[in-house]
């Protein structure tokens, strides 16, 4: 078994903010992929279902961010699910909204909810990081992270959602590379194939065919009927017919 967490923190108030992309992702997968009711057990929300062959639990700790490794703990434990065998879905300041990296292992890089997992189940677990974006300033990132997605992040959640969802089973399965395939397609889907230019059509020479001949016709001279002896009026004739 391998467990899936996503972080949070609890209660309509904070259901929205940029903190609980973790929750987001956890409960996609759960809708997606038919998993069993959520319930309350180990100071949080699990509910159990499959990847593929790969029997998952999927927890979502309601101790606030900041304990986050408390239930964490717990539900490891009581499955006796090893460090290697968890992976922790958690909001990354660090990358670009909607960009997504796997890590194994490795520091907490000051997020709260990851300092409380090393406390209980040490370094050596899986993190799914989902880019939020950072405020530019140290000072606004508290303020920042606990406030709602903005009306057009949705541009970049639901697609990144999707392909969580969609690769979701790869992941369990332990193809970190392929799960972010799968994620990397659904943010930037290729791109439709340029439609081909229309033939130029060849001409003779290019083939080595001669040209047809083209015949020329060339009309009879309308002679000017003189119907006058008078020398000017004959004059005056000829210089009409003369003008172009």
């Amino acid at each position: 078994m391998k467990l899936f967490v996503g972080l949070g923190n609890p209660g309509p108030k904070y259901e929205n903010t940029r903190h609980n992309i973790g929750f987001l992702a956890v409960d996609a997968i759960a809708d997606r992929h038919g998993f069993s009711p959520w319930r309350g057990k180990f100071q949080g929300e699990i509910c159990e279902g499959k990847l593929g062959t790969q029997k998952l639990l999927l927890l979502k700790p309601m101790t606030f961010m900041n304990l986050s490794g408390q239930s964490i703990g717990e539900a490891a434990r009581f499955y006796k699910i090893a460090p290697e065998d968890v992976c922790v879905f958690h909001d990354e300041l660090d990358l670009a909204p909607g960009k997504l990296k796997v890590k194994m292992g490795g520091g907490h890089a000051g997020h709260n909810g990851l300092r409380s997992t090393h406390e209980h189940i040490g370094a050596q677990y899986q993190r799914v990081r989902i880019g939020i974006g950072h405020p530019g300033d140290k000072r606004l990132v508290s303020n920042y992270v606990l406030h709602d997605f903005a009306k057009a992040d949705q541009d970049w959640i639901e697609p990144l959602l999707a392909g969580i969802c969609e690769g979701a089973p790869l992941l369990a399965a332990g193809d970190a590379g392929g799960f972010m395939n799968k994620v990397a397609l659904r943010m930037q889907p290729p791109k439709s194939e340029k439609p081909q230019p229309k033939p130029v059509p060849r001409r003779p020479e290019d083939t080595g065919a001669q040209r047809p001949e083209t015949k020329v016709e060339h009309k009879p001279e309308t002679k000017v009927e003189d119907t006058t002896s008078d020398p000017l009026a004959r004059l005056a004739a000829r210089f009409r017919k003369d003008r172009p």
